[in-house]
C-alpha cells in the first residue's frame, strides 16, 4: 500500500502530465487553424490556375491527352514525424499500400515512393516498398512553400530515373477538430476529365443570361481570360504552378489533419489522466482517513490505559 507521501507525488505527476496534455491540445487547435488559413488562402488562386488551363482545352483541344494514363505508377505519401497522434500513419500508409496494389499489373511493392514524414516511410519500408526520399516536415506554415519546392525538385529526377507515367498523392485530410480521413489526388498526369468538364461548364456560363447572378459559379462577369504569350509557354508555367499548389494544399492539408488525430489522441489521454487522478485522489482519502483513525485509536488506548493504571 502507499503511503501517503508517495500518493501526493503520484497525484502531483498526474496534474503535470495534465496539463501538458492540455497545452499540447491548445497548441495542435491553433496549429489547425493556421494550416486551414493556408490551404483557404490558395483556393482562389488554384480555382484561377484551373480556369486558364481550361481556357488553353477551350482553343488546343486536341493537344489534350491522357496518353500516360497507364503507365508506372510512384507515389507522394505525407505522414507525420512525431508520435502522439494516434493511427494517423497506420492509416495513411496502409490507405496508399492498398491503392498502388490494386491497381494495374506493373503497379508492385517495388513503386516508388517518396515520403513526407519518417514515422509513414517506416510504415511502407516496413511493407517492401521502396523509399527513394524521405522528407522531414515543416514546423510551421512558412516551411510548406521550401518543402513543397524541394519536392518538385525531386518528383522531377524521380520521373526521369524510374519513368514514371503517373504520380499519386496519399494523404490525410481533417474532417472534423479531431477526425481525418486518407485522400488521394491524382498529381500527374493532369485530370482532363475534370478540366474538360470545367472546360463544358466554361462553354455553358460564358454568357450568363440576363438577371442570372448564380449561372457563373466563380465569376459573374461575361469575359473569358485571353493570352498573349505562347501557349506552350503558358501551359508548362500554369502546370508548374498547378502541381506547387496541389502538394502544398496536400501538405497542409495533412498537417491539419496530423493535429487533428493528435488532439483526438490528447482527448483520450485526458480522460486517462482524470480518471488516474481520480483514483489517486479516493486513494489517498481513504489511506488519510485510515491514518487518522489508526491515531485517534492509538490515543484512545493510550488513554484508557492511563486512566485504567
Amino acid at each position: 500500500m502507499q503511503t501517503l507521501e508517495s500518493l501526493k507525488r503520484s497525484i502531483a505527476s498526474a496534474e503535470d502530465l495534465g496539463s501538458v496534455v492540455r497545452t499540447m491540445k491548445a497548441m495542435a487547435a491553433v496549429s489547425i487553424r493556421q494550416y486551414e488559413t493556408a490551404t483557404e488562402s490558395l483556393t482562389e488562386y488554384a480555382r484561377t490556375i484551373d480556369t486558364g488551363l481550361a481556357m488553353l482545352m477551350r482553343h488546343t483541344c486536341d493537344d489534350f491527352t491522357e496518353s500516360a494514363a497507364n503507365g508506372r505508377t510512384g507515389a507522394v505519401v505525407f505522414g507525420s514525424d512525431q508520435g502522439m497522434c494516434g493511427q494517423f500513419n497506420e492509416q495513411v500508409a496502409q490507405f496508399a499500400m492498398d491503392s498502388l496494389l490494386a491497381g494495374a499489373e506493373e503497379v508492385s511493392q517495388q513503386a516508388p515512393v517518396i515520403c513526407v514524414g519518417q514515422r509513414v516511410a517506416d510504415k511502407l519500408s516496413d511493407a517492401n516498398f521502396g523509399i527513394h526520399h524521405t522528407f522531414s516536415l515543416p514546423g510551421s506554415v512558412d516551411g510548406i512553400t521550401p518543402l513543397v519546392q524541394e519536392l518538385l525538385a525531386a518528383i522531377d529526377g524521380w520521373r526521369a530515373r524510374y519513368s514514371l507515367q503517373r504520380i499519386s498523392v496519399f494523404h490525410n485530410r481533417r474532417l472534423t477538430s479531431s477526425s481525418w480521413q486518407p485522400h488521394v489526388m491524382q498529381l500527374l498526369p493532369l485530370n482532363f476529365e475534370r478540366l474538360k468538364t470545367q472546360h463544358d461548364a466554361a462553354d455553358s456560363h460564358s454568357v450568363p443570361p440576363e438577371n442570372d447572378s448564380t449561372s457563373a459559379p466563380h465569376n459573374a462577369n461575361r469575359s473569358l481570360p485571353l493570352w498573349t504569350m505562347d501557349s506552350d509557354v503558358l501551359f508548362s508555367r500554369l502546370v508548374k504552378q498547378f502541381l506547387f499548389v496541389s502538394l502544398f494544399q496536400a501538405c497542409a492539408e495533412s498537417l491539419a489533419g496530423e493535429n487533428a488525430s493528435r488532439i483526438a489522441a490528447m482527448q483520450a489521454a485526458e480522460r486517462n489522466i482524470n480518471d488516474r487522478l481520480q483514483e489517486l485522489r479516493s486513494d489517498f482519502s481513504r489511506q488519510r482517513q485510515t491514518t487518522i483513525t489508526e491515531e485517534l485509536l492509538d490515543v484512545v488506548t493510550g488513554y484508557e490505559a492511563l486512566t485504567q493504571g
